[in-house]
């Protein structure tokens, strides 16, 4: 058996010793935007088996609980898998009388890498790729009574799939791989002619919601602050003006519920109005939310976990996250190389959260290439090292990466290749997906190895004073700065090797020194016209100490009034900027 005690040290959260031990873990609904009243979770104890990729040894033979990855503390296993180990999942589960509608679907949430599903010993799917969910139909397996489900997963860390920040061999940027399920998996019953998806577009008075599947004749119901607006329909989609209507914005994040009916079936969801864009103001391009230039106070944010590495212990860490982050006065989170369960994205769009996302990287990554040549200033003429497979793999997920979160207000900008990380044509894939959505904002090159097309300048300055000149064609965005250090060392992953880009012993001087950096640096880049800059970060993560949050979530490095002392700056700031001169 492999060591399973020195994987890494014991660093709980809050919300681990919150979490009731009968509980079951992520058991809210876990599709807030196309909600059924027909929902089985099956996250729990599910048995395990590891099995050796090299001689077949079993290197692991007990319970897990799902959805927790096994490399985690939480999951009850801690066990390291290498890559190509095989993953042997199974549970049983027995259907609630009368669950059966007509079809009954199997969901995951996320598998990491490659998964083959088993109903009754019989193959129901297979899928690949580690960040994206999936569905199966699995009505024609099941039987009566107690039915078995099994999942066999490898993960080979294949760098020709999007595999974000992982590797075998972690330390410094580079953090714990994990394996197999890690997000929730649930069974829905549905009618024969079942809503299949929904595509919400607002603008500031209106909303267009596209409904795929169902019957021809269908009914939208939208709670508003009379009485509900109800309108039936046919065919595909319905455009509705909404009275007196409200924007979203992270200072009041306004949401509308609604419900979709068609025959037999409906669904319940929400959608916000909302516009991102771009335009010149005073000679300088911004960026402008709901048609107003608008300053995006930003953060970096990993989302890995002490005990969960990929997952919080509840859905309680993402909101305590959120709301933190907002006391400190930000109002945008740079979800960075991970695409989170869905409860995050609802949560930043209930709380108020703005969400600029990055595409998961895959490929392979230089570091003297992709970050020592571009940190000293050569960041132009970078040759392509993508294969064509990889190419391939990226952008079927990107892809589906931008169908998977299109309706989430709260989703305003996204990341397409970071610091030079897998990049190839970036110009074309840049023209491809903003085809594929039109709504948001798209950072082709973040960071340095820029091409000609782009909706913004996009910024990153470490070791050096921020120093910028705006753009004269599209908005200027520092999406990577700050990365200061200071270890906590009680609530350290490894204390012998904190990792950041300035380092402090106390919280008092790390708390001055950001200070001074936004007073010195980001103020002057506001008032020519910087429309957004993104600190490096909400939290610790493993060997990196540059968050303003310990990796455990149990220390606030910073003061909340100081910090949204210097928020309100920025807003001024800004705020001034775009004034007449």
């Amino acid at each position: 058996m492999r060591d399973r005690t020195s994987l890494y040290p014991k660093l709980a959260t809050p919300f681990e010793s919150a979490r009731g031990t009968d509980e079951l873990p992520f058991s809210a609904y876990p599709r807030p935007q196309m909600k059924r009243d027909s929902y089985l979770c099956l996250n729990g104890t599910w048995n395990l088996t590891v099995n050796a990729k090299k001689n077949g040894e079993t290197v692991y033979d007990g319970e897990i609980l799902v959805p927790f990855p096994p490399e985690s503390r939480l999951s009850g296993v801690t066990c390291a898998v290498t890559p190509g180990d095989l993953l042997l999942y199974s549970r049983t589960f027995t259907l609630p009388e009368g669950f059966i509608r007509h079809r009954v679907l199997l969901h995951f949430g996320a598998v990491d890498q490659s998964a083959v599903v088993f109903v009754n010993g019989k193959i129901a799917g297979s899928h690949r790729g580690g960040y994206l969910p999936f569905s199966l139909d699995v009505t024609d397996l099941l039987c009566d009574g107690e039915n078995r489900l099994a999942v066999n997963v490898l993960d080979p860390l294949d760098r020709t799939l999007p595999y974000g920040k992982q590797r075998k061999k972690r330390g410094g940027m580079w953090y714990t791989p994990i394996s197999g399920i890690w997000q929730t998996v649930w069974l829905e019953s549905v009618p024969a002619h079942a809503i299949t998806s929904l595509r919400i577009t607002p603008t500031l008075e209106t909303v267009t919601v596209a409904v795929g599947g169902g019957e021809s004749d269908k009914t939208i119901t939208v709670e508003t602050d009379g009485a509900p607006l109800s309108v039936p329909f046919r065919g595909e989609s319905i455009t509705l003006r909404i009275p007196s209507p409200k924007p979203w914005t992270p200072e009041e994040p306004h949401l509308y519920r609604f419900t979709v009916t068609s025959g037999e079936d409906s669904v319940a969801s929400y959608f916000a109005l909302r516009t991102v864009s771009s335009e010149t103001v005073n000679g300088v391009p911004r960026l402008l939310l709901n048609g107003k230039p608008y300053f995006f106070h930003a953060l970096l944010d990993q989302g890995y976990f002490s005990d969960g590495i990929y997952l919080p212990a509840t859905e309680e860490g993402y909101t305590n996250d959120i709301l933190t982050m907002k006391r400190c006065g930000f109002n945008t989170l740079r979800k960075h190389i991970k695409i989170e369960p869905e409860c995050f994205y609802y949560d930043c769009d209930r709380l108020g959260m703005i969400v600029f996302q990055d595409m998961v990287n895959n490929g392979d990554y230089s570091f003297f290439l992709d970050t020592a040549l571009p940190t000293v200033g050569i960041k132009r003429g970078m040759p392509s090292r993508m294969k064509k497979q990889s190419r391939i793999e990226f952008l079927r997920a990107a892809e589906e990466t931008l169908a998977h979160l299109y309706n989430h207000p709260s989703i305003c900008y996204y990341t397409v290749f970071n610091e030079g990380w897998g990049q190839f044509d970036s110009d074309r894939v840049y023209r491809m997906l903003k085809t594929t959505d039109e709504t948001r904002i798209y950072d082709a090159t973040s960071g340095w190895f820029y091409g000609k097309e782009s909706d913004v300048q996009s910024e990153h300055v470490y070791f050096k004073p921020v120093r910028l000149r705006m753009h004269k064609e599209r908005p200027t965005v520092l999406s990577e700065f700050g990365g200061y250090s200071c270890m906590i060392k009680e609530h350290a992953f490894c204390p012998e090797k904190p990792y950041g880009y300035r380092y402090f012993e106390e919280q008092a001087a790390f708390e001055d020194a950001l200070v001074a950096l936004y007073e010195n640096e980001i103020l002057p880049a506001v008032r020519q016209g910087l429309s957004a800059a993104v600190l490096t970060q909400v939290s610790d993560v493993e060997d990196e100490t540059n968050g303003l949050l310990t990796y455990d979530r149990q220390v606030l490095k910073v003061s909340e009034e100081r910090m949204q002392e210097i928020a309100e700056k920025l807003r001024r700031a800004s705020e001034d900027s775009i004034k007449p001169k």
